[in-house]
């Protein structure tokens, strides 16, 4: 018999022995997805790094909504974007805000990007050992491998002393934008037979400029492209210690291991769908969308493609959902969107692509309306609505979009794996209720 049908039949028959029903996680006061009735998250530590607003709570206890805030060691993300968004290392300084709880001088931010830069290189033969010669199917997957390998080439690398955690955690952010470019061309030569362009990052360039750089063939880019994905990584740069795959960090670098498992973990957290994986859906949903009722669709016909959407009607949607709308924390409105959706209207006059940028943002406003009526809370618009448009403008192929998330969050998983280990320091083990049935062992000749 296939080994496939015995499977089957096991799975079937385990059916009998192994169910659990739903009334049960609330009658033992489960909190399902470490989340609280009230769809707030369960408190589970303390954190300086970062902090994301979605509602308060009035003089009863009671959750209020309210429009979304989020800061970085106290400063209003809103803030850094005024008065530092035409840097061109709103990143960077993001990441030394995020790592070193202050806002730097302008020496000290210079003397951060230099540490950056000169660790840009990789390991002499990483690139044609490790890339070019095996090619991923899934650049994230790639990522997890690149990020493990990396253990390899360092001399002490389960040393987790905290001063060692840094080091080794800035070495890994100043290498992820060459191996993210690189397995990306790597893939698409080896699986599509494209050809292969290399270029070495530049001492002289910002994160987001060698990004661009790296990935076009001629290196070319303009002032605001490299603006609005300076700003793309500021915005993901950190959400809270919440987040599904900063909390996988926490919880597997609190067993003591290495920080290329725990950054590796992360990115397993970050690929899925429901996580960093969601901008790829939203510009997969949107695209369908404007291919079949095109970019002057009438606001009824935008409503009748949410309602197919929510009802299960819509090709490639099995889920139901409108993605990139609605959020575990905010609710009235998403800071990073409102910041996007301003700057993403300013490439698209740019790039002529105004007619685009339309059509997102009538989707928006009755996407918004239409959710709200139908759930009876409030739903607003997130940041993956706006990435994947902006990841499009700017020429960045789609396979990259999750993996730019990576490079973005890796220094917010950095700050919080060192932040558990300065001032918690317990490794992390919830619990679980065991609500099966007590059985006799029957010997084999028995059963």
């Amino acid at each position: 018999m296939d080994k496939n049908i015995y499977l089957a039949q096991f799975y079937g028959k385990s059916q009998n022995y192994t169910q659990i029903p739903r009334e049960w996680y609330s009658k033992y006061g489960v909190k399902r997805g470490l989340r609280n009735e009230d769809h707030t998250g369960v408190l589970i530590g303390l954190t300086r790094i970062a902090d994301v607003v979605g509602y308060q709570r009035d003089g009863s206890g009671n959750k209020v909504n309210c429009d979304g805030i989020l800061y970085y060691r106290g400063v209003d993300i809103r803030d850094l974007v005024k008065r530092d968004a035409d840097t061109g290392y709103l990143y960077e300084e993001a990441c030394f805000l995020l790592l070193f709880g202050y806002l730097p001088s302008r020496e000290e931010l210079n003397a951060y990007c230099r540490v950056m830069q000169d660790s840009y290189d990789l390991p002499d033969d990483f690139l044609e050992m490790n890339l070019l010669r095996l090619p991923g199917k899934n650049l994230m997957n790639k990522l997890q491998h690149a990020l493990l390998t990396l253990y390899n080439y360092d001399p002490d690398p389960d040393n987790t002393d905290v001063y060692q955690t840094l080091r080794k955690g800035l070495n890994i952010m100043s290498k992820l934008p060459s191996i993210a470019v690189y397995a990306y061309m790597s893939k698409v030569h080896y699986y599509h037979r494209k050809s292969l362009v290399i270029h070495y990052p530049r001492k002289d360039y910002s994160t987001a400029e060698n990004i661009l750089s790296m990935l076009r063939p001629d290196s070319k880019f303009t002032a605001q492209e490299a603006q609005l994905l300076d700003l793309l990584l500021f915005l993901h740069a950190d959400h809270g210690g919440g987040t599904n795959s900063t909390f996988t960090n926490i919880v597997v670098s609190s067993t003591n291991t290495d920080i290329y498992s725990s950054m590796a973990s992360s990115v397993g957290a970050l690929k899925g769908p429901r996580h960093g994986g969601a901008n790829i859906r939203v510009s997969m949903m949107m695209e369908s969308i404007m291919n079949i009722i095109g970019l002057k669709a009438t606001d009824t016909q935008i409503k009748n493609v949410i309602r197919k959407i929510v009802n299960k009607q819509f090709k490639d949607n099995p889920e139901g959902l409108v993605y990139g709308f609605g959020h575990a924390v905010y609710t009235l409105s998403d800071p990073r969107a409102e910041i996007m959706r301003h700057y993403c209207g300013k490439l698209a006059r740019e790039k002529g692509m105004e007619d685009i940028f339309n059509f997102y943002n009538r989707f928006e406003r009755i996407a918004v309306k239409e959710l709200t009526e139908k759930t009876g809370m409030d739903i607003c618009s997130n940041v993956d609505y706006y990435s994947g448009f902006a990841y499009h403008m700017l020429g960045i192929p789609r396979d990259l979009y999750t993996p730019l998330f990576v490079i973005s969050r890796m220094v917010g998983w950095l700050a919080h794996n060192i932040e558990h280990k300065l001032y918690d320091n317990r490794i992390v083990r919830p619990a679980a209720k065991y609500v099966g049935d007590l059985m006799d062992y029957i010997p084999l000749e028995e059963r």
